[in-house]
């Protein structure tokens, strides 16, 4: 049948009858084609660019991928430098050697990492996701989102590998940076703005790691996994269960949880995610998690065996390329497997590619010559999420500095390493270092040349103290003299993300304890000994306890990897051009080892009382945050009694800038339950409203909070309302007293059922403060 006549093509017709007659004209290989992918140019993947990469690099090659068919290409920007327009060109005769590869011209769905910007070369580089969380603004976040999104559009890339929704349970694990925060909710709705953003580009979001990756014994990465039902209900789901109701894609975790690994858990890939959330997109393996089945569950005799176990769980697309599922057809033939299990895989690709238009008869790869991407508007949104990201978490008053010191003492070891501004999966950190002597491509102001750039009329002398890791105490004693001739001090200490061992923050770099790296403990203490008043920025990718720190600097600021305008953007808080803004997504801890521990714990768990020697109390809470200016809060008016049946309730709240000059305030609504069915944390986040007010004026907020968001997973595994008090507390931080209000929840126990759509929102109702910086 001519392509242009056939009826996968036609556009009059329905999507349901384009890809019944696409399947029904399909061979059983031609459809498993469709569910692998290839990594051409993987051989370039020089260095850890994925866990296990070289004993799982053995794969069929390209040409052999594409014979009958081929489900997705693999990183084609994202593997080794490459110029945009370059990569353009390759991606064209990649998709060009696709389509005439089969019988029915289809091409490939090309993916990429995208966590923090395009994972290109020449792509702008954007805060980490704990910085997007700091924020505590969906619309920065949506708003950077759909730009990623429409520079992977610009280049060809349907698929966008992210957001990580995993919700953070242990702060040693390396892979805190790619997290939005602590809370469930918080990372449910910044998480879902993101994927918004991406989505609304026409690119197919794939929040991951589904599920409960973060809970890993340890804080290891890959361990084990063992959390209770209503942990994994109430804390690890939400986030996944908001996010994809708007994804089209989701990828599994690499994790078992109770013995059984994610990729092969047919309760949480199919009787969760289809039969009770109703999603319709594809599950995505996480590079190798097939295969890993065999390799690193030991679940699976061989990979043939975990092909089988993955596709029966309800797995749809195997990357980074065919090895488990290149056994799919001998698996049909023997029994093992069903066509009908083939059909089902092959059918929600097909019907993703439809979306996307792969299959419209005037299809071609775009051209990506003139593309820009870090583009002016890329380069302002960077900015924008960097200097709403950045927390001022003590200050004494010697913030801002609105006044430049005659002399000025830089010290520590991130301050002059644009690498240390960076996340893991940015292109710098995460390909580059395989690339010795080849530039940045992108424009990266490290903290001591933003500092320069701030303050020109002093005197700045520069010391690193240490490396970052190196554990070097030599040149300590020039740091401690820079600080003791100094007016002020400004210590950068923190981390330098990498991968797999190679940085002190990242995938596959988890830390013993909340020490921070190296000798920096060391560093921070003997200048703040000096007694010269000092501002210690954290640049990391995790917080650390900084012992002595809270008591003894005139001021700390916390970034997190605020990307490639953060050092900037800090310089512009340090002198006063912009009033910081940010909240802590996670706590900062008052000890290096009392780990795991997160805000979200029982009466018992978040203070000793005499039952331990060990006080969790942290240093610092989730949701922490000063600004420059002050801002006081009024409660006008909260329900007091509804049904557990019920719609909603309802509180108002006023906030008033009492300060001299304009800020941005987030306030926090908090839920806790005195007593309940099983053990409850003291608080909870429930929702969140992020506004701009100017000096002097006020901004009346109206929260609605559905009654199903009080809901808890009871004694019967059961989420539903309890009848009983519940206390709404508007505060600053999950620790603010802030402004409590009880709520009677009357009538009988109400299970809530599932998917759970609706979230606490807020409204403005009267707010004439213009936006501010």
């Amino acid at each position: 049948m001519p392509q242009s006549t056939a009826p996968w093509r036609d556009l009059t017709l329905s999507a349901e009858t384009r890809i019944r007659a696409l399947l029904d004209a399909m061979t059983l290989d031609e459809k498993i084609a469709q569910l692998g992918s290839s990594w051409p140019g993987s051989e370039e993947a020089e260095g850890d660019v994925a866990p296990m990469q070289e004993t799982h690099l053995r794969a069929e090659s390209f040409e052999q991928a594409v014979v009958g068919g081929l489900g997705q290409i693999t990183r084609n920007y994202g593997t080794a430098p490459i110029d945009p327009a370059e990569g353009g060109r390759r991606l064209a005769a990649l998709q060009t050697a696709v389509t005439e590869g089969n019988r029915f011209g289809i091409p490939a769905v090309a993916h990429e990492e995208c966590l923090t910007g395009v994972t290109a070369w020449k792509a702008t580089v954007y805060p980490t996701p704990l910085a997007w969380g700091a924020t505590f603004d969906p619309q920065i976040v949506r708003e950077m989102a759909a730009r990623i999104g429409g520079d992977l559009r610009d280049l060809g890339v349907q698929q966008g590998l992210s957001p990580v929704l995993d919700v953070v349970r242990d702060y040693r694990w390396g892979r805190v940076e790619e997290t939005i925060g602590e809370d469930p909710n918080l990372v449910a709705e910044i998480g879902t703005a993101y994927v918004e953003g991406i989505e609304s580009a026409g690119v197919v979001a794939t929040p991951k790691h589904f599920a409960g990756y973060s809970a890993s014994r340890g804080a290891r990465n890959h361990a084990p996994v063992s959390i209770g039902v209503r942990e994994l209900q109430d804390v690890i789901l939400p986030p996944f269960e908001r996010a994809l109701q708007t994804a089209r894609s989701v990828m599994n975790s690499y994790t078992d949880t109770d013995g059984v690994p994610a990729g092969a858990d047919h309760d949480l890939l199919t009787r969760l995610l289809r039969d009770t959330w109703g999603f319709e997109g594809t599950v995505v393996s996480d590079y190798w998690a097939i295969p890993f089945l065999h390799s690193m569950h030991r679940i699976a005799r061989n990979e043939s065996d975990a092909a089988r176990l993955a596709m029966r769980a309800g797995m749809d697309v195997e990357l980074p390329h065919r090895m488990g599922f290149t056994h799919l057809a001998e698996l049909v033939s023997s029994g093992a497997l069903s066509e009908t299990d083939i059909d089902r895989a092959a059918e929600r690709v097909l019907r993703q590619k439809l979306e996307l238009g792969l299959l419209d008869p005037d299809w071609s790869a775009p051209d990506a010559t003139g593309v820009d991407l870090d583009s002016a508007d890329n380069i302002r949104a960077a900015r924008a999420v960097a200097e709403r990201s950045i927390v001022l978490v003590r200050n004494d008053g010697l913030l801002p500095l609105t006044e430049a010191p005659a002399r000025i003492a830089v010290v520590g070891p991130v301050t002059n390493d644009p690498g240390c501004l960076f996340g893991c999966y940015s292109f710098p950190n995460h390909v580059l270092p395989h690339h010795p002597g080849l530039e940045l491509g992108i424009s990266a102001p490290t903290y001591l040349d933003a500092v320069r750039g701030a303050f020109p009329g002093a005197q700045i002398v520069h010391e690193s103290g240490t490396s970052v890791s190196g554990g070097e105490t030599e040149g300590i004693e020039d740091a401690v003299r820079a600080a003791r001739d100094a007016d002020i001090v400004l210590l950068f200490v923190g981390d330098r993300s990498g991968m797999f061992g190679h940085g002190t923050s990242g995938e596959g770099c988890d830390a013993t304890d909340l020490t921070l790296p190296g000798a920096q403990q060391d560093l921070l203490t003997a200048v703040l000994e000096t007694g010269t008043p000092t501002a210690v920025v954290v640049s990391s990718g995790r917080p650390y306890s900084l012992a002595s720190a809270p008591t003894r600097a005139s001021a700390i600021l916390q970034t997190f990897f605020p990307g490639q305008e953060g050092a900037g953007a800090l310089a512009d808080i340090l002198c006063g051009a912009v009033n910081p803004s940010g909240r802590l997504p996670v706590q900062i801890p008052a000890l290096a080892g009392s780990q795991p521990s997160t805000y979200l714990a029982p009466p018992l768990a978040l203070r000793s009382d005499g039952v331990s020697n060990i006080d969790p109390t942290p240093a610092y809470p989730f949701g922490h945050g000063l600004s420059y200016t002050t801002f006081e809060h009024a409660l006008v008016h909260a329900d007091t009694v509804v049904d557990t049946d019920g719609d909603v309730v309802t509180l108002t709240v006023d906030v008033t800038n009492i300060g001299d000059r304009p800020g941005a305030d987030v306030v926090q609504l908090y839920v806790g339950t005195p007593y309940a069915s099983v053990v409850q944390p003291v608080r909870r986040l429930l929702g969140f409203a992020r506004v701009d007010i100017a000096a002097g004026t006020s901004t009346r907020l109206s929260f609605t909070i559905p009654v199903e968001a009080l809901a808890i997973t009871g004694v019967d595994r059961v989420k539903a309302v309890e009848p009983g008090r519940v206390t709404l507390t508007v505060a600053r931080s999950a620790s603010d007293v802030g402004l409590p209000t009880e709520v009677e929840l009357s009538g009988e126990r109400n299970p809530i059922g599932l998917p759970q759509a609706r979230f606490t929102s807020f409204t403005t109702i009267e707010n004439d403060a213009p936006p501010v910086r």
